[in-house]
């Protein structure tokens, strides 16, 4: 039975439904109150940027010129990052974005749609830590509206949002709850070691990233799902900085973080990387990355270098997974639950 029809059978189910419209209004009247300016960018982008591991869902553009007509091919975006840096490089202190974004060949569950709704914003003159104050008062108000209280029911628990919150670095993570300290973590060559005796079958031949994962989804996620607040998972291994800037105080480290409730992951965010050379350098190994994994490639946005070496002041910025942030309001177990038409529908899976 399709969305509609479940709506129509049982109208008690209109509320989990319209949670979606009080937090986009919940959202919009939070940053309207810090005095964000709200932007809208491109869906459709001729450069959607090199992260190794995402696939993009791609079309053609036609137009008309004097010879005839010409085909370019655009890519739907994974997230408006790059076009909304722009925008800050070119003067716009504080913004934020709810849009949709699209990513293909991640499977479908219950956190995955390829379509989904991304709410990204950026803070010029701040850092990580000024984003992660942002997304503890942001998800504190929005529950407090809807939930009329400073506790989230999910699922039979109750996650606790008053006070701070915890930050955890990776490398306390590994160490705590994998018994894996910092120097074995960043070389590939002991982690292996240390992910054969665990049992872990396929790591002889893993990379290194291949292994921090094996290792991150069954021993460091499961740990973080029985914490009764939300977690801030921070200071990731410098080759998984993506976009964020490294450490100060410890290079081999990069100033990201991400927001854990209940073991879900929900939102991804760094201190931005606004040095124009260490991005290109960065792109291009990504790009070289994506090839070893018979990926598409596409091109560097040079127009993103240009806005960096215009000068991009220190940013802090972020990805929330608004659809994963409805489901935990609503207390459902799936994003489906919460979507008038999922994607599941549309291409009629059984």
């Amino acid at each position: 039975m399709k969305n509609w029809q479940k709506l129509k059978q049982k109208p008690d189910l209109w509320r989990q439904f319209f949670i979606r419209e009080q937090v986009l209004d919940g959202i919009r009247s939070f940053f309207k109150h810090q005095n964000f300016h709200e932007v809208e960018t491109p869906l459709l982008v001729a450069s959607p940027g090199t992260e190794p591991y995402l696939d993009l869902f791609t079309t053609d553009i036609t137009f008309q010129t004097p010879s005839g007509d010409k085909k370019k091919q655009l890519y739907l975006l994974t997230s408006p990052e790059l076009a909304m840096k722009k925008l800050v490089a070119a003067g716009l202190p504080k913004i934020f974005q709810l849009c949709k974004s699209f990513r293909n060949n991640e499977g479908l569950s219950s956190l995955h749609n390829p379509e989904f709704t991304i709410l990204e914003w950026y803070r010029a003159n701040a850092d990580y830590t000024d984003i992660m104050n942002d997304c503890e008062n942001l998800i504190k108000s929005l529950v407090k509206n809807i939930c009329q209280s400073d506790a989230l029911p999910y699922q039979g628990k109750t996650y606790q949002l008053a006070g701070s919150w915890p930050r955890i670095t990776i490398k306390k993570a590994f160490f705590k709850y994998a018994q894996i300290d910092s120097e074995t973590l960043l070389n590939r060559d002991l982690l292996m070691k240390t992910a054969l005796k665990k049992g872990y079958r396929h790591a002889k031949n893993a990379s290194w990233e291949e292994l921090y994962h094996q290792i991150f989804l069954n021993e460091i996620e499961p740990a973080l799902a029985t914490f009764y607040q939300p977690v801030f998972l921070c200071d990731y291994p410098l080759a998984l900085a993506a976009l964020s800037r490294k450490k100060a105080n410890d290079e081999r480290f990069a100033e990201r973080f991400e927001l854990y409730i209940g073991g879900i992951e929900l939102a991804n965010a760094f201190s931005e990387l606004v040095d124009p050379t260490e991005q290109r350098q960065r792109a291009t190994a990504d790009i070289q990355q994506r090839q070893e994994l018979s990926k598409d490639i596409f091109p560097i946005d040079e127009d993103y270098i240009q806005a960096l070496e215009s000068g991009l002041p220190p940013t802090g910025g972020i990805a929330l997974g608004v659809d994963r942030l409805i489901m935990l309001l609503a207390d459902v177990k799936s994003i489906q639950e919460t979507l008038f038409f999922p994607i599941e529908e549309a291409i009629e899976l059984e």
